[in-house]
């Protein structure tokens, strides 16, 4: 997110591009709001755009969905970290593919149900 959202990124640019390209609707999740918020509020960066986008909350499902993918993350020896585990259980959740500049982290929950996009 915070790639796509720095306008001085080509990195950003080319996500957004294919994004647009699939037809697939566009959302993130609350953490990832946290997250990027942060940023953009630290460096007194603009936060209008990414405010528009529709959120997928966490609920109490996707608390113990997060919880068993990172169990069974560290019991395969890879582990993750817990605010990952949290974006891929509301993924799975709602059915949506992950896009993600950063794969390494979510590679290891896609056979445990997270569909990521290339």
């Amino acid at each position: 997110m915070i790639e796509i959202f720095d306008r001085h990124s080509e990195k950003g640019e080319e996500a957004i591009r294919s994004i647009l390209e699939r037809g697939d609707g566009v959302a993130t999740t609350a953490i990832n709001l946290h997250e990027v918020m942060y940023g953009l509020e630290k460096y007194a960066k603009p936060v209008s755009d990414i405010l528009q986008l529709p959120i997928l909350n966490y609920t109490k499902e996707d608390s113990r969905r997060s919880v068993r993918l990172e169990l069974a993350a560290e019991k395969s020896g890879k582990p993750v970290r817990r605010t990952d585990a949290m974006i891929a259980a509301i993924a799975i959740s709602n059915q949506a593919d992950l896009f993600t500049l950063d794969s390494k982290h979510f590679r290891p929950m896609t056979s445990l149900g997270l569909h990521m996009l290339p």
